[in-house]
């Protein structure tokens, strides 16, 4: 786990933030256990309760189910895991557009630059 917090966001949602990643880009598949929360307190170098709450936060969005005994497992509801990458898709370029139209940026010039970034990338 390679983790490094900052000032800007609590860290109970940078730890989630890093979890709905792992589980978007298919390093933790649908329906794996997560690690329990004192390995993943440890791991990240943060409290248990904080460890807690982002487990919990995630329960409640039903990205993560708790197993009573069993420790906490990712949904294998794929239609969840398809909404969360569409809403952090969404996140991200809701953001880029907002920073390239602060910066004078127009549609035309926007599209452009995603493209040739793509291109780029062999994306």
């Amino acid at each position: 786990m390679n983790l490094s917090f900052d000032n800007t966001k609590p860290i109970y949602l940078q730890l989630m933030d890093y979890f709905f990643q792992q589980i978007c880009n298919g390093s933790i598949k649908p329906g794996q256990k997560l690690p329990s929360v004192r390995e993943t307190a440890v791991l990240a170098g943060v409290n248990p309760n904080t460890v807690q709450r982002t487990y919990a936060e995630m329960e409640r969005r039903g990205i993560v189910e708790a197993r009573r005994g069993q420790g906490s497992f990712v949904t294998e509801d794929e239609l969840v895991i398809k909404e969360l990458r569409s809403e952090i898709s969404e996140q991200y370029v809701t953001t880029f557009i907002g920073y390239m139209q602060s910066n004078g940026f127009t549609k035309e010039e926007i599209l452009e630059q995603v493209k040739a970034a793509l291109n780029k990338s062999n994306g």
